[in-house]
């Protein structure tokens, strides 16, 4: 009987560890801010979703530096500003967005 107590315990620690990660892996996302630089932009396969991969410094709301890699289906406007939402994974998703847009301490740095 205390086996099984044990066992039916250490089973719900397990699943709730699991249950807790999932949680925060969809539901961790970070903001970072790049320029795009098409000098950093390399193709892809052609058996590959996507056309393109960008690796470029990208600076959090801190002006925190993280080289960030991400992937498209075309070529980015040339010194477009992007905010990046990252999450455990990488890169979720991306948006252009405007210069006034970013936070003040990543204008200071990409201007």
């Amino acid at each position: 009987m205390k086996k099984s107590i044990g066992a039916i315990i250490g089973a719900m620690l397990i699943l709730g560890g699991v249950l807790f990660g999932l949680y925060h892996m969809e539901n961790y996302d970070k903001f970072y801010y790049t320029k795009v630089d098409n000098s950093a932009v390399s193709e892809l396969p052609a058996a590959d979703d996507m056309d393109y991969e960008y690796k470029l410094d990208s600076y959090d709301e801190k002006g925190k530096k993280k080289s960030l890699k991400f992937e498209t289906s075309k070529k980015l406007r040339q010194d477009a500003y992007l905010m990046l939402e990252v999450r455990l994974t990488g890169v979720h998703k991306w948006e252009e967005v405007e210069f006034k847009d970013l936070p003040s301490e990543v204008q200071e740095i990409l201007k």
